[in-house]
């Protein structure tokens, strides 16, 4: 990764630290994956050679920050969506700092709302938003996600994601597994 990149997401992880030092409830954090989930998605990314990544549930864009640095390398693009606009103004600050707000933006409002607008076909999905919304968000992208392509779900290990899990478990185009990195990921691939 390039200095900026290292610099912003070293920057908003002791953001991060600090907010949980101070007690604060979840609900007035900002919420990020770890640096090796971060490292996780920035590889898949690469792997994949996904040009078209969806967002759904941004933060501060700290895994915005892991997804569009590696979408530079292939040639992408990341759409990200917050529902709270202050937190997506300064979600996309981040990303100028991190200088990928040309690779990089995040829509503000309800993703079941606003990732309806992305286009397709999208090559990889990465949902860390509202637990219970997690269906109505695959939902609303499911349809323009290219066969073949890749569906992840945040926090499956560490919080109950049943209903999500058993509907991408029962759905007959899709295939699923979880993997136990972190607070776990539902990895997912569409098959049609």
């Amino acid at each position: 990764m390039d200095e900026r990149v290292t610099a912003a997401l070293d920057r908003l992880y002791a953001e991060d630290a600090a907010q949980r030092a101070a007690g604060l409830p979840s609900f007035q954090r900002t919420r990020n994956v770890d640096r090796e989930t971060g490292r996780w998605l920035a590889l898949l990314v690469r792997a994949a050679s996904a040009r078209e990544i969806v967002e759904m549930g941004s933060s501060n864009a700290v895994s915005t920050i892991w997804l569009a640095s590696a979408a530079r390398e292939t040639g992408g693009r990341v759409s990200g969506t917050e529902i709270l606009p202050n937190r997506a103004a300064a979600a996309n600050q981040n990303l100028a700092a991190a200088g990928l707000a040309d690779i990089a933006r995040i829509i503000p409002g309800d993703a079941r709302e606003t990732a309806r607008a992305i286009p397709g076909p999208i090559d990889l999905v990465f949902i860390d938003a509202e637990k219970d919304d997690y269906v109505d968000h695959l939902l609303a992208v499911l349809d323009r996600v290219r066969p073949g392509g890749l569906i992840l779900a945040d926090n499956v290990i560490s919080h109950d994601i049943s209903a999500y899990q058993t509907f991408v478990r029962d759905h007959p185009d899709l295939e699923t597994v979880t993997i136990p990195i972190a607070r776990g990921i539902e990895f997912t691939v569409k098959r049609a």
